[in-house]
C-alpha cells in the first residue's frame, strides 16, 4: 500500500503517512440517518397508504348499490360500516399527508409520521414493518433535532 500523497510505501495499519503526515484512510462525513431515510419513508407512507384506503373507497363509492342488501341486518350494522370505511378513508388521506409532508420537509409531517407508525403496528405485515421502519428513523431525540434542521433550511 502507497501513500496516495506521496507515493511512500506505508503499513495498512499506520493511521498517517511517516513521510507526509497525510491520513491514509480519510473519514469522509457520513451523511446524516434521517436525511438518508426520509425520502424512502415518504414514499413508502404514500404507498402504502393508498394501498390501504383503496379497498375503502371502493366500499363507499358502491355503498348506495350495497345498502340495498342490507335489509333484514341488525340497524347498527349500517352505521358500524359506515364507521369503519370512514376511518379507513381518513387513515388513508392521513398516511398520504404524512409522506407528502415528509417528502417536504414539513414540520408537522414527523409527528403526524410517528402517530400513524404506532397505529399501523397493528396493521400486519406491512404496517408493522412500516411502524417499525418509521419508530427507527424518525424517534430519537438526536432524530428530531436532525429533522428540524432539515425542515429549516
Amino acid at each position: 500500500m502507497f501513500c496516495h500523497a506521496c507515493g511512500v510505501p506505508i503499513r495498512s495499519d499506520q493511521p498517517f503517512c511517516s513521510s507526509c503526515g497525510t491520513p491514509v484512510n480519510p473519514q469522509r462525513p457520513r451523511e446524516a440517518r434521517v436525511q438518508q431515510h426520509v425520502r424512502t419513508l415518504g414514499i413508502l407512507w404514500i404507498a402504502f397508504s393508498v394501498l390501504r384506503a383503496l379497498p375503502f373507497l371502493g366500499v363507499l363509492g358502491f355503498w348506495p348499490f350495497l345498502r340495498r342488501f342490507t335489509w333484514g341486518l341488525p340497524f347498527p350494522f349500517a352505521h358500524l360500516v359506515g364507521f369503519v370505511v370512514g376511518l379507513g378513508v381518513i387513515m388513508g388521506f392521513a398516511g398520504i399527508a404524512a409522506g407528502w409532508g415528509l417528502l417536504e420537509r414539513q414540520l408537522w409531517a414527523r409527528p403526524l409520521a410517528l402517530i400513524l407508525g404506532i397505529i399501523s403496528l397493528l396493521h400486519f405485515p406491512l404496517g408493522t414493518v412500516l411502524g417499525i421502519y418509521t419508530l427507527w428513523v424518525l424517534m430519537p431525540n438526536q432524530s428530531e433535532q436532525e429533522y428540524r434542521r432539515m425542515a429549516c433550511s
